[in-house]
């Protein structure tokens, strides 16, 4: 008589070897992108330091000043022109990703994904490290620091498309919103460790606040060379169904349930008991030629989803790069406390974005999802600007709540709504394709994202107001952009209901 299994042993055997490689793939995944965006986040934290109101701070009795005010800020940013020079810097950065992504999606689908991301991890790195070596090396040209922002730029635009086009060869769209809502997490948990590591460096050397995170992104594309696997076929797992809608795409929501089918390793199909039975025949063979850039662009919701997310990112990347400045000068804590309090708005986006993944798959309406909470969020941003900073209390509640519907409709376009249009049915299960709509989409949106922290760095000197009333017009343009998408998945609701 055999001996009952010890509780752990039944959990382990209880997971499939599909499924182990599935969790594996998405845990390497998320911790690629999370040092992307680790790596990304010092320069908000450091711009306090590098120019704050010296006159606060106590001198060092042998040290000659002619300034009282600037004689402890980083040189050229100690001139009165500073945000201008901080937004010039953002934008070399942005301007960079912007147009490289556009770029980085075609050798994405032509590129081992394995290769390509490992190379742009040690090579992002690299320019992250640089960067704080100018502390080390007392280096005060603006023009090094530009210079090292764009090559930064470039090489930070290998990661989404990859990670999108991997996750996507290895999962469904059964659960997409959902999953991919709790993955697409790694942007704020990545903002948050960046914000703490860099904080913890800031006012003793703010040079390690960029060169820890360059060497862990660094050690992440290393990682990511011994270990990803691109494909599910790889390794002799079974592929996840690709997406068959029934009627048009344009008259129904993204997300639908379709027949399940998978093909094995040794070729027989199987298909789930409470689905659809689908015949052998009907099975076509996967093209293996990535589409062209403007084939892609005509998929249906490519241009809306795109133009949307161009201004939503403007919103949610002012706020990646201001956020920390903005809540030092207003509520006047030091460089370190603003970065600290700043990570409560990717908290939120923590929250917001699985939300929006879970009501988007339980509705299918990925377009009314974002655009219920880019509507929900424009008076949310008026009342943090007004009333954020009275008390601790309104501060934590207002940026938590701002953050999830900032960036709810933020995770939702760059994760599902990218993934799903990626594998649209118009494209006959061409997967190479997943990489080109992510890099258009995401492309788009860093567009905004350039435009955004230039537009509050050049508005912010005649007040912070006018600087959120940007911000809640960008969101209003954000929504108005899926007005069309809104209408045809409410057309297919209304024809689904009896």
């Amino acid at each position: 008589m055999k001996s009952p299994l010890a509780p752990g042993i039944r959990l382990l055997t209880s997971f499939s070897r599909d499924g182990c490689y599935r969790g594996f793939i998405l845990f390497l995944t998320f911790l690629f992108y999370t040092a992307y965006h680790l790596s990304r986040k010092p320069i908000s934290i450091v711009k306090g330091e590098l120019h704050r109101n010296c006159s606060t701070v106590i001198r060092p009795a042998d040290l000659n000043i002619t300034n009282n005010e600037t004689w402890c800020d980083w040189a050229p940013f100690d001139q009165d022109n500073y945000q201008t020079l901080f937004g010039m810097l953002d934008n070399c950065f942005l301007v960079a990703y912007a147009i490289g992504m556009f770029f980085s999606g075609i050798f994405g689908e032509r590129l081992p994904l394995r290769y390509y991301l490992s190379f742009g991890m040690m090579m992002s790195g690299m320019f992250t490290c640089l960067f704080g070596l100018g502390f080390y090396l007392k280096i005060h040209s603006i023009y090094y620091y530009a210079v090292i922002q764009v090559f930064n730029g470039i090489m930070q635009t290998t990661g989404w498309p990859a990670v999108v086009a991997c996750v996507g060869n290895w999962f469904g769209k059964g659960k997409r919103g959902f999953i991919m809502g709790v993955w697409n997490s790694h942007t704020s948990v990545g903002n948050i460790l960046g914000s703490l590591i860099a904080g913890a460096f800031v006012s003793s050397a703010w040079g390690m606040s960029f060169i820890v995170p360059g060497l862990i992104i660094a050690s992440t594309g290393v990682l990511c060379f011994f270990f990803l696997v691109e494909k599910p076929e790889d390794v002799n797992c079974t592929t996840p169904h690709r997406h068959r809608e029934q009627q048009s795409s344009e008259t129904e929501p993204l997300l639908q349930k379709s027949s399940h089918i998978d093909r094995t390793a040794n070729g027989a199909i199987n298909v789930e008991p409470s689905e659809v039975t689908v015949e052998p025949s009907e099975v076509t063979v996967e093209p293996t030629e990535a589409i062209s850039f403007r084939e892609a662009l005509s998929i249906p919701g490519v241009v809306e989803f795109s133009l949307c997310l161009l201004f939503a990112k403007l919103v949610s990347y002012t706020f990646l790069y201001w956020l920390p400045l903005y809540i030092s000068n207003v509520a006047h804590f030091d460089a370190k406390e603003a970065g600290d309090m700043s990570t409560l708005f990717d908290v939120g986006g923590i929250v917001g974005g699985i939300t929006a993944g879970l009501v988007s798959d339980y509705t299918g309406g990925r377009a009314t999802t974002c655009c219920f909470m880019l509507i929900a969020a424009a008076p949310m941003l008026f009342l943090y600007n007004y009333i954020g900073q009275s008390s601790i209390g309104a501060t934590v509640g207002m940026l938590l709540l701002c953050g999830g519907l900032v960036n709810g409709p933020y995770a939702l376009i760059t994760t599902a709504v990218s993934a799903d249009l990626g594998t649209h049915e118009s494209l006959r299960g061409n997967s190479r394709a997943l990489s080109t709509v992510t890099a258009i989409i995401d492309g788009t949106g860093s567009v905004g994202a350039a435009v955004g922290p230039l537009l509050a760095g050049l508005i912010s000197p005649t007040g912070w107001n006018n600087v959120f009333y940007m911000l809640i017009s960008a969101d209003l343009l954000a929504c108005l952009f899926l007005t069309r998408l809104v209408y045809k998945e409410a057309q297919g609701w209304c024809r689904r209901s009896p």
